[in-house]
């Protein structure tokens, strides 16, 4: 299954320093509807991702703090794809 959406890349607080793209909280309450069943530990589920013309083999985890699946941005496609933190990226997944 298919999901396209726009979000901003942020940068998590803590020492590691992680950049994600939040999911919209509509999407991911439906991706956890349909395929919740798919998650394995701590609310991973495997995806493949596109940013641009950049696809890569990853996973969305469930922050059940704020409800929606988080996108880590690896650096390499951060690289590649010239990110900004706050910058409004077009994002498809497939599940």
């Amino acid at each position: 299954m298919k999901y396209e959406f726009s979000a901003k890349m942020w940068k998590d607080a803590s020492s590691g320093g992680w950049f994600f793209v939040s999911l919209p909280q509509v999407m991911s309450k439906e991706i956890r509807k349909n395929f919740g069943w798919q998650e394995e530990g701590w609310g991973r589920m495997k995806t493949l991702a596109q940013i641009r013309e950049f696809k890569w083999d990853t996973a969305i985890w469930f922050d059940s703090k704020t409800g929606v699946y988080l996108l880590p941005i690896k650096a390499e496609i951060r690289k590649k794809s010239k990110l900004e933190i706050n910058e409004k990226i077009e994002i498809n997944i497939w599940i």
